[in-house]
C-alpha cells in the first residue's frame, strides 16, 4: 500500500514504497532512536575537533565531546555514489560492482540495506534529503530524489535549493585567470556568498525539516532518521554572512614541496589539481576559504538538529552518527576535492554518541562499511551475517579495543591498504599503473613515496599479498558470481 506524504514547508515530499514482504517485528518501546547524520565531501581534516585549528565546528565538536570521536575512519571508495551504496548496503564495492552513481539495489536484491533492516525490526525511518546519491547541484536544484532507494525509507523528504544559482557574490575559480567566466554550477570549484539567510538553502531546509520530524517522532515508535547535508560539496554556496571570518589574507595554504610529483605514478595524480585548474595562489586561498565556509554553515544545521534533540529531552534514547561519505583534498600536492586514495580524500570523521556512555576517543582502524552492524547491534537488533563490515559496538565501552589492523578503500582499479605504519596504494590489479608506499611515522603527509627503492622491496612484496588475501576475501560474500565481475564505469 502507498503511503502519501504531505509536503512540508519548504521541502519537496516524495511518495514511500513498500519495504517487501517481510513482515516487520513489533519494536520494543525501550529501543534507542538512531539519529545518522552525513555530510558531503568533508575531510577529517578540515574539522576542529580533529586536527584542524582554521575551521571552527562548534557543533560537530560538542557532539564529539560528548560520544565516541574515531581518528582512523576510511570510507570505502572515495567517491559520493559508490561510498554511501556501500555504507547503506553493507557491502565492499567490488563486492557488488557498485561502483557509480546508483544506489546498489539492482546488485543486491531483496537484501534489506541499513535503514530497512531497522523497518524490518519494527523503527519508522525516514531521510531528509541527500543519503543514497543525489548529483550536487542537479539533483538540489531540481529538488528530485537522485539515486535513492524507495524501499529504504517509510518517509522521505528532499530539499529543493538554488545552489550556484543564488544571489549574492560568486567567483568561477577553475581556468578562469582573469576572472571574467560567470559561475556555471557542475563539479567546478566556485562560490556564491549569498544573500539571505539559512533558509534560502538546502542544508537549512534539511536542518528545519529534520527537526519538525524530530517534534513530530517524539514519543512515538522508535525512528531512525538519516540526515543528509550536501555541504561542503561544490559548489561552495552559503550565506556571506558564513564567509566572514575566514578571510583570504590570513588563509594558510598546505606545504608545497619542490618536485611533489616526481614520485607519484600517472594514476596516483589526482583528476583536479592546481595545474589543471590553473590556479593562482590566490584563487587557491580562496578556495580554502569558501569550503571553511561551507563547512561552517554545516557545522551550524548540525547544532540545530543536536539543539532540537536536546530540547525536546530525546537525547536519553537516541544514538547519534555523525561522518562524511568521503575526504577532500584542499591543495595537498596541489590536488583538489576527491577520488584519490591519499590520505586527505580516504579518511573521514566518524563519532558516535551513545546516551549513558562516557566519552572517547578511539584510535583503531574502522570503516563506514562497519556503520551498518554497529547500529544493529547497539540497538539490540540482529546483525545479518551477511554483513561484511565489523560492529564498533564494543569500541563505545573500551575505545582501546582494535577493530583491525589496516583500513582498505579502493578507485575502481586502485586500492589502499592503511595500517599502523604504512599507507600502501597499488594501482592496478598487479600493480602495473604503479605503486606508492608512505611511512606514516615519519612522513604523515605523504611527501616520499618509498615504492621504488630496493630497501623496501620486501615490504611491499608483503603488502601486494596481503591486498590480494583481501579482495579475495570481499568477494566471499552470498551475491553470487555474477555480482562479482560487475564493472561501472565512474562519471567524473
Amino acid at each position: 500500500m502507498l503511503t502519501k506524504i504531505i509536503m512540508p514547508a519548504l521541502c519537496l515530499a516524495v511518495t514511500a514504497l513498500p519495504v517487501g514482504s517481510r513482515v516487520a517485528m513489533k519494536a520494543r518501546a525501550d529501543k534507542p532512536n538512531v539519529l545518522f547524520i552525513i555530510s558531503d565531501d568533508l575531510t577529517a581534516t578540515a574539522v576542529s575537533c580533529y586536527e584542524n585549528k582554521a575551521c571552527k565546528t562548534p557543533n560537530i565538536d560538542r557532539l564529539a565531546a560528548a560520544g565516541t570521536r574515531y581518528t582512523r575512519a576510511y570510507c570505502q571508495f572515495p567517491v559520493c555514489g559508490p561510498s554511501r551504496a556501500s555504507f547503506m548496503s553493507g557491502y565492499y564495492p567490488h563486492a557488488t560492482g557498485t561502483m557509480g552513481y546508483t544506489s546498489g539495489r539492482e546488485n543486491i536484491g531483496n537484501r534489506a540495506t541499513w535503514s530497512q533492516h531497522f523497518i524490518n525490526n519494527g523503527y519508522h525511518a525516514a531521510r531528509v534529503s541527500n543519503i543514497f546519491h543525489m548529483g550536487v547541484p542537479g539533483d538540489i536544484e531540481q529538488g528530485s530524489n537522485g539515486a535513492d532507494d524507495a524501499p529504504s525509507w517509510n518517509e522521505r523528504f528532499n530539499s529543493k535549493g538554488p545552489e550556484w544559482k543564488a544571489t549574492g557574490k560568486s567567483e568561477l575559480l577553475e581556468n578562469n585567470p582573469d576572472e571574467t567566466k560567470p559561475v556555471k554550477g557542475g563539479n567546478t570549484l566556485e562560490y556564491v556568498k549569498a544573500d539571505g539567510d539559512d533558509l534560502v538553502h538546502s542544508d537549512g531546509k534539511t536542518a528545519q525539516e529534520a527537526c519538525a520530524l524530530l517534534r513530530k517522532y517524539k514519543g512515538g515508535k522508535p525512528f531512525f532518521l538519516a540526515i543528509g547535508f550536501v555541504r561542503p560539496h561544490v559548489p561552495f554556496v552559503a550565506p556571506k554572512a558564513y564567509y566572514e571570518p575566514y578571510d583570504v589574507s590570513h588563509t594558510v595554504l598546505p606545504e608545497k614541496v619542490s618536485g611533489d610529483w616526481d614520485d607519484i605514478p600517472k594514476a596516483g595524480i589526482n583528476y583536479k589539481t592546481s595545474r589543471n585548474l590553473n590556479l593562482n595562489t590566490e584563487q587557491e586561498k580562496k578556495a580554502v576559504a569558501a569550503y571553511y565556509a561551507s563547512v561552517a554553515f554545516l557545522d551550524a544545521q548540525v547544532g540545530k538538529v543536536l539543539d532540537t534533540l536536546r530540547e525536546e529531552g530525546m537525547e536519553k534514547n537516541t544514538i547519534v552518527i555523525f561522518t562524511s561519505d568521503h575526504g577532500f583534498h584542499l591543495c595537498e600536492h596541489d590536488f583538489w576535492m576527491k577520488v584519490g586514495l591519499m590520505e586527505e580524500s580516504s579518511r573521514v570523521p566518524l563519532i558516535i554518541k551513545v546516551p549513558g556512555k562516557k566519552p572517547a576517543v578511539c584510535n583503531s582502524f574502522v570503516e563506514l562499511i562497519d556503520l551498518y552492524p554497529t547500529a544493529s547491534e547497539l540497538c539490540g537488533l540482529e546483525v545479518p551475517a551477511r554483513l561484511q563490515g565489523k560492529s564498533l559496538a564494543r569500541t563505545v565501552d573500551d575505545p582501546s579495543l582494535s577493530v583491525r589492523d589496516a583500513a582498505f578503500c579502493v578507485n575502481n582499479n586502485s586500492y589502499l591498504l592503511r595500517t599502523d605504519k604504512w599507507a600502501f596504494i597499488q594501482h592496478g590489479a598487479k600493480g602495473e599503473l604503479g605503486l606508492q608506499l608512505y611511512d606514516m611515522t615519519k612522513d604523515p603527509k605523504q611527501y616520499t613515496n618509498l615504492a621504488g627503492k630496493a630497501e623496501y622491496k620486501d615490504v611491499v612484496t608483503d603488502f601486494k599479498k596481503r591486498l590480494e588475501a583481501r579482495l579475495r576475501e570481499v568477494q566471499q560474500n552470498d551475491l553470487g558470481d555474477v555480482q562479482r565481475v560487475k564493472k561501472a564505469a565512474i562519471r567524473r
